[in-house]
Formats: C-alpha cells, sequence, structure tokens
C-alpha cells in the first residue's frame, strides 16, 4: 500500500482520503488551517494523520485538493519539495458564474499548474470528473486521468484501482483539457438536465 498526501481538507479532500483509507493507505491530510486538517484525519479514522502544510510531503503521490485559484500557489509553497512526488490534480477551473473554464486558450488546468511543478514531479489529472459525494459513497466508478509521464500514470491508475475505480487513460497531458471540459458539462448536466447531482459518467464496452 502507498502513503497518500492529501492537500486539502473540503468534500473532496474527504472522498478520497475516506475511501484511500478503507482501502488500507495511510493518509497524511495538509490545509493552511491546522484545525481543518487535524478535524478530516479524525474523520478519516485509521490510517489518517496530520501533516504540516508548505513541508515535504510524506506521500508518494500528492493529490491538489484545493480549488483551481489556489493551487499554483499551493505549488509555489511547497517549492522543491515536491520533487520526486506524483501530483494529482482534480481541480476544474472553472468560471465562478460556471459560464466556462478560466485556462488560456489551448491549455488547461493541469498544464498551468504544471509549469510550477519540479522537473522530477509528473502531474497527472484524474477525480475531476466524479463528484465528491458521488465518489464518497464508493462503487464501481470510471476515473479518466491524463499524463506525460508513463510511470506516474501508472502509478495513479493502481492507486484508483486500489480505490475500488476503474481508470480510464485517455492520453497525454494535453488531454486533460477535454477532462476538464467534461467537468464543466457535468456541472451544467446537474444544474438543466436530469436535476440531481447523483450521476457519474461510465463507459459501457458493451
Amino acid at each position: 500500500m502507498s502513503t497518500i498526501s492529501i492537500i486539502g481538507s473540503g468534500g473532496m479532500a474527504a472522498a478520497i482520503g475516506g475511501l484511500a483509507a478503507r482501502a488500507a493507505h495511510a493518509v497524511e491530510v495538509v490545509s493552511r488551517d491546522p484545525a481543518k486538517a487535524r478535524a478530516l484525519a479524525k474523520q478519516i479514522g485509521a490510517g489518517g494523520a496530520t501533516g504540516t502544510y508548505g513541508v515535504a510531503p510524506a506521500g508518494d503521490i500528492v493529490i491538489l485538493a484545493v480549488p483551481y485559484t489556489s493551487a499554483a500557489a499551493v505549488v509555489a509553497d511547497y517549492g522543491d519539495s515536491l520533487d520526486g512526488k506524483v501530483i494529482s490534480d482534480i481541480t476544474n477551473p472553472v468560471a465562478s458564474d460556471l459560464s466556462g473554464l478560466v485556462t488560456p486558450h489551448g491549455s488547461s488546468g493541469a498544464q498551468e499548474i504544471a509549469k510550477g511543478l519540479p522537473a522530477g514531479a509528473p502531474i497527472v489529472k484524474a477525480f475531476n470528473t466524479i463528484f465528491g459525494h458521488v465518489l464518497a459513497k464508493g462503487g464501481h466508478l470510471d476515473a479518466f486521468i491524463a499524463a506525460d509521464d508513463a510511470k506516474a500514470k501508472a502509478h495513479v491508475s493502481i492507486f484508483l484501482e486500489s480505490l475500488g475505480l476503474r481508470p480510464f487513460d485517455i492520453g497525454g497531458l494535453h488531454m486533460a483539457q477535454t477532462l476538464e471540459a467534461l467537468g464543466l458539462m457535468m456541472i451544467g448536466l446537474a444544474r438543466n438536465g436530469p436535476g440531481t447531482w447523483n450521476f457519474a459518467m461510465n463507459v459501457d464496452l458493451g
């Protein structure tokens, strides 16, 4: 089993941390607010612990479970201490009015975050197409991932499988643009389509 570091203390951090702990991973929770980190670690239960914000994470996979608007600052705060870690970006860079994505044309949130990472910290887009409350329930959900580094992608895929998810590789990191557009589409669907947020995107292989 792996040690997983989660930077953040919101709903997605809780969902991923809870599943990881149940899968026997050690989970380190880190937040700018130590009280929130302690509360989440307690909620996670066995396997949950807290770390110090800005200090080298204990995990071999570091999950950025923060809003996209905070991600660049978080990466800057950690700097070279992220070198040698696999970074999982779960953000959806959606405008506050949900009118579209806030990333530059031709780029993605993951690609923009990657610009601030050490050369030895490959980034993998993952989890952004699963709503936190749906993920927390567990079950056989599909998780789409994109990355340029094959070893990092394989590492995250194994982690996803350990959580009971079915990983699907959609290509290089440039494909994170497509995953983030899918994330926005799912928000639009929840608000205008079935009238519920209790759904997930799955591949039917027939």
